[in-house]
């Protein structure tokens, strides 16, 4: 009897910990196609119901699974092990070398696959437990039970641990090491009832040695396929809990990108940033408290800094990891002026929607230098509640001011921002800028009285804005203005909101080519 229960236990604490296994299987593969391919709730929505219709798969075809049980659920194992480990590395080097396209196609045909694997796994362990002598309704209960609880750990783990501390490459080749020590596990204490254990021991010796190489050696490799991605050396790369944080410099031209999107060139940055914070400023009396959205990389308070009635700026960045890069690495101290170090600058490293809605203090200007509205998280910091909750904190005379993604390449996008922050209350002006690196960009920004930008002085050195240039950056052209034809009729843009998040939809469409 005792042996009995002994054989039992090991098959439920084998499930909860193949359960583990699976369940970080899934959130890898769902984070792996938000970094590569973008849009994280996309790409999480598609793993999730992929990975559930391999489960459903693996189970009907389980019931074909009568004998050789034990050696069945090894060799699945084992073959969880090898896929998995190698998912990350392959998706990289397919990325490196043929596109988006075949890269999703091959995501894909992995997560069916582990998921169809993980649910050949219960039917054939729940039927052990019944063959050992465990009553059917007690081996379903209990092996359901170590899965469903398996889950939530594996989930933990992955989120507060192995993402943030070992990367998407890594995670994958030391979670396949868990897959092959269970099945190694099970070689070993089943043994008697397989036909050839030592073949099955040396296999899963080989992909265990074969994952440890992966796990120290891989990461690295991804790294050159990576390097693919970009025109530019990559000189820097982390992935922190929030994002990927990618350095690349060439001929002195230093580039940061956040999950693969370009956030600045050095080159150019000026252009940029000089449009987001001296047109709201030049709007604003002695401007003295200032609020910004994000600007975690210190290259918008260089700017602000320049003003001697500026008292209190105040930074809401989520990614503490990026403010400690733009505060210790020599290259982007020596660009934002150490900035970030000015006891005048507080930094708050909290999400922007929750920041905003729990503070009581009123700003002179508000600027949002927030990633473009690519995914449901960045979307709510587009929205009209957002920028309804802006204008509360806004003190009478403030101006707030947008970065609103491309007038030219995403037209609708940039004109619903436009709509939705107009919807507050608020009078909005709305200047364009040529940033070589980006191209045509375009900020909106919103004040509660009109603004004569021909009155607009800028009284601060800069390398490119000037006074009397701010009216033309108000000047749009036909294929860039708010009057919009589709198929004959007007576009009517409507504002974006929490319930209705539009938004996502015109800026992917927009930037499909691109």
């Amino acid at each position: 009897m005792s042996r009995t229960f002994s054989k039992s236990s090991q098959l439920y604490w084998a499930s909860g910990i193949v359960s583990i296994c699976g369940i970080i299987f899934e959130v890898l593969f769902g984070a792996l196609g938000s970094y590569i391919l973008g849009d994280g709730v996309k790409q999480y929505t598609l793993t999730i119901s992929l990975f559930l219709t391999g489960m459903g798969i693996g189970a009907s075809l389980s019931e074909k699974v009568v004998k050789n049980l034990i050696t069945r659920f090894i060799t699945i194992e084992l073959l969880i092990g090898f896929i998995g480990g190698f998912s990350s590395f392959i998706v990289f080097g397919i990325m490196a070398v043929a596109g988006e396209e075949a890269t999703a196609i091959v995501l894909y045909t992995i997560i069916l696959m582990i998921g169809g694997l993980t649910g050949l796994e219960l039917p054939i362990l729940i039927r052990k437990a019944n063959e050992i002598g465990v009553e059917m309704n007690k081996s379903t209960a209990r092996v359901l039970f170590s899965d469903y609880a398996g889950g939530l750990v594996g989930g933990l783990l992955f989120a507060f641990f192995l993402r943030p501390e070992f990367g998407l490459v890594k995670s994958a080749f030391l979670v396949a090491i868990v897959n092959i020590l269970v099945a190694l596990w099970m070689v070993y204490s089943f043994r008697k009832e397989m036909v050839y254990p030592t073949i099955y021991t040396a296999v899963a010796f080989l992909l265990f040695l074969l994952m440890i190489v992966g796990a120290i050696f891989g990461e690295e490799m991804a790294f050159s396929f990576e390097q693919r991605l970009y025109n530019d050396p990559i000189i820097y790369s982390e992935e922190t809990t929030y994002q990927k944080i990618t350095l690349t410099r060439e001929q002195g031209d230093l580039r940061l990108y956040l999950n693969g999107q370009l956030q600045f060139s050095s080159s150019d940055e000026h252009r940029y940033h000089e449009t987001l914070v001296h047109i709201p400023m030049s709007t604003v009396e002695n401007a003295e408290n200032i609020l910004l959205l994000g600007g975690g990389d210190g290259l918008a308070v260089r700017e602000l800094l320049k003003y001697d009635s500026v008292k209190s700026i105040t930074v809401v960045d989520l990614d503490p990891a990026m403010v400690k890069l733009a505060s210790e690495h020599h290259l982007l101290t020596e660009l934002n002026e150490h900035s970030l170090e000015d006891e005048r600058v507080h930094i708050r490293n909290e999400d922007a929607f929750q920041y905003i809605k729990k503070d009581r203090k009123a700003f002179d200007v508000i600027i949002a230098d927030l990633p473009d509205p690519n995914n449901e998280s960045l979307n709510k910091l587009y929205t009209w509640e957002f920028y309804s909750l802006l204008r509360n904190h806004l003190e009478v005379n403030g101006a707030l001011m947008v970065q609103a993604t491309s007038p030219l390449f995403a037209r609708e996008a940039y004109w619903t921002i436009d709509r939705t922050i107009a919807e507050t209350g608020l009078i909005t002006s709305n200047f364009h800028v040529d940033i070589p690196s980006f191209g045509n960009w375009g900020f909106v920004m919103g004040t509660r009285d009109p603004v004569d930008q021909e009155k607009l002085t800028i009284s601060v050195q800069t390398e490119y804005l000037s006074s009397d240039m701010i009216p033309s950056l108000t000047v749009f052209g036909k294929d860039e203005n708010q009057q919009m034809m589709r198929e004959g009729k007007r576009v009517r843009f409507e504002p974006n909101t929490l319930i209705q998040p539009h938004l996502i939809e015109k800026y992917e469409r927009a930037w499909l080519y691109y």
